[in-house]
């Protein structure tokens, strides 16, 4: 019998590779967006490391990027009823809800401002 016959309709069949199951360590990311798409870059800044470097770039419809906020929403829900409400440290007022505004950060990259 068919294999695609006997999975229900809303779930697809996924292969993970070893060298992406191994995954990448990030505590930054830097959103972006234009009418059209979505631009998640995941970077790792660390004591010492003067210049963050991306390790990965994900971009996807305005569409998707709404799924996996509300799939971020109910896992993170989940994972507080479990195991105890998460605290963002070293929010000031400035800085509440664990946004920032980029501009403050200076130029990405290593290019100057014009």
């Amino acid at each position: 019998m068919d294999n695609k016959q006997n999975q229900p309709q809303n779930q697809i069949s996924l292969e993970l590779k070893p060298e992406i199951a191994k995954g990448s360590y990030s505590n930054l990311a830097i959103i972006s967006h234009s009418h059209s798409e979505f631009v998640i870059d995941f970077a790792t800044t660390l004591p010492g490391i003067p210049k963050p470097e991306i390790g990965n770039r994900i971009i996807m419809t305005p569409e998707h990027a709404k799924r996996l906020l509300n799939a971020l929403l109910d896992n993170i829900s989940r994972y507080e009823a479990q195991f105890g409400q998460i605290d963002l440290v070293g929010n000031g007022p400035k800085n509440a809800g664990g946004t920032f505004n980029l501009a403050d950060f200076g130029p990405i990259g290593g290019g100057s401002k014009s």
